[in-house]
């Protein structure tokens, strides 16, 4: 086995906790009583394999390498195969190239307007119920590069109810969402797995769940402590990992998010927009935004309607939701475990799956520590695997994400990466994609 870095060291020790005194929601609706219904539940069963339109518009229309940095840079990600075109046309891939969790601001959506029947389908489900992020489970197929244009197609996958949740102490519903993304050519480039937790808000209060939590302070020590394990991060880059070298049980070198602030939560959006399922916006964006879906706002303190998903970064709104403080976005931690394996495996490297779930909340002034655990090496054909076992650990000691990952890492036996291959499944569907999206517009502009 690999000696161990220094950085872990400071990192187990900073796993138990030592300071003074479920990252789920990405979106919600306050309308209505609040409760689940089984008219609700019948409708969203009833969604499951249909292409939904998307109203709001992608963020980023077209890959370019600022986007690409700004994303990188968001997530606290300085790897220089994201930022600099220089330093990417040294390596394998021959130019810069997105991380990973990139494509979450692209995709063209040409799944027509629903009718009236869809309409009636899709039409307001769960109002009045926190809809909280629980998961997600990403695949890559192909790397995204500035000038890529790519397409995507959003649907159901599945609907599971739970009568009695620990989660909320009443009902909920869990739903699961698929995201395929292809390039112009049909061609599977990623396809995204989400879920979310559709929990009944007052039994989530009635819960109290997160009453005893304090938002954490610090002492000089404990930043000290804190920037120490800054400064042992290790982007292993040009310096190639092969396959050969590691070892069942070696240890990813940690990295560390936080303490979070809003500054971290604006930093993010500067990467990732506000959000393509929100559609909210500045000023007169929020504007049209309200006239639209005035069940996306509710009434600050001062009386300015603001929309719910301020809960993010304001004080008052999570203290109304009975939360300690404001806490991340569940998509945040998947893109810090992403950062952490690909610091880990090195720019000949290549992240195959990645499978996150969120147990807790992150509040602001928590810190966390990313670390991972190789579980097994495989062999298919060329490809050569390594399975490992990461999670998110905040500073009370708390594993808020744990999860799995698949990197393939080049060999001296076999050669370089081949990147993953597609199911058939995923290659017919995207080929149908980009053909019924053309069908439509010759139909359209009156063609043959």
């Amino acid at each position: 086995m690999n000696a161990r870095p220094a950085a872990m060291t400071v990192a187990a020790s900073w796993a138990c906790p030592m300071l003074k005194g479920s990252q789920m929601n990405d979106g919600e609706t306050v309308t209505g009583d609040g409760r689940i219904t089984p008219e609700d539940i019948e409708r969203a069963r009833a969604q499951i394999g249909i292409p939904q339109y998307e109203r709001n518009p992608v963020f980023n229309k077209v890959a370019s390498g600022d986007t690409i940095s700004h994303f990188a840079f968001g997530i606290g990600d300085d790897n220089p195969l994201w930022h600099d075109a220089e330093y990417g046309r040294a390596t394998r891939w021959r130019g810069q190239i997105a991380s990973p969790l990139y494509a979450t601001t692209l995709g063209l959506d040409d799944t027509p307007r629903p009718g009236p029947e869809l309409k009636k389908l899709f039409r307001g489900l769960f109002r009045g119920v926190g809809k909280y992020y629980s998961g997600a489970t990403w695949e890559w197929y192909r790397p995204i590069r500035p000038g890529d244009v790519i397409w995507r197609e959003y649907t159901t996958s599945g609907v599971e109810v739970k009568e009695s949740s620990s989660f909320s102490g009443g009902i909920t519903v869990i739903d699961r969402y698929r995201y395929h993304y292809v390039n112009a050519n049909g061609e599977p480039v990623a396809t995204h797995e989400l879920s979310f937790i559709n929990a009944e808000r007052q039994a989530s209060k009635d819960k109290g769940r997160n009453k005893d939590i304090q938002r954490a302070s610090y002492t000089p020590q404990d930043i000290e402590r804190i920037d120490a394990l800054y400064a042992a991060e290790e982007v292993r880059g040009s310096d190639t990992r092969y396959w050969e070298d590691v070892q069942v049980g070696d240890e990813l070198t940690p990295v560390i998010k936080g303490p979070m602030r809003v500054t971290d939560v604006v930093g993010f959006h500067i990467g990732w927009g506000f959000g393509q399922m929100y559609g909210a916006g500045p000023l007169r964006y929020g504007w049209k935004q309200r006239r639209r879906t005035p069940a996306f706002y509710s009434t600050d303190e001062f009386g300015v309607p603001d929309i719910v998903q301020r809960l993010h970064w304001d004080p008052a709104r999570a203290r109304e939701l009975g939360l300690p403080a404001p806490y991340d976005y569940g998509t945040m931690r998947t893109n810090w475990l992403a950062h952490l394996l690909t610091n880990w495996m090195g720019d000949d490297g290549w992240l195959v799956r990645l499978q996150t779930e969120m147990r807790a909340f992150n509040f602001l002034g928590d810190t966390t520590i990313c670390s991972g655990v190789v579980q097994a090496k495989t062999i298919e054909g060329a490809r050569r695997l390594v399975h490992i076992e990461v999670k998110a650990t905040n500073q009370r000691g708390e594993i808020t994400s744990p999860g799995t990952a698949t990197v393939m890492l080049p060999s001296r036996e076999a050669g370089a990466v081949v990147l993953p291959a597609p199911s058939e499944a995923l290659i017919s569907r995207g080929a149908n994609m980009m053909a019924e999206a053309a069908d439509r517009n010759r139909s359209r502009k009156g063609g043959p």
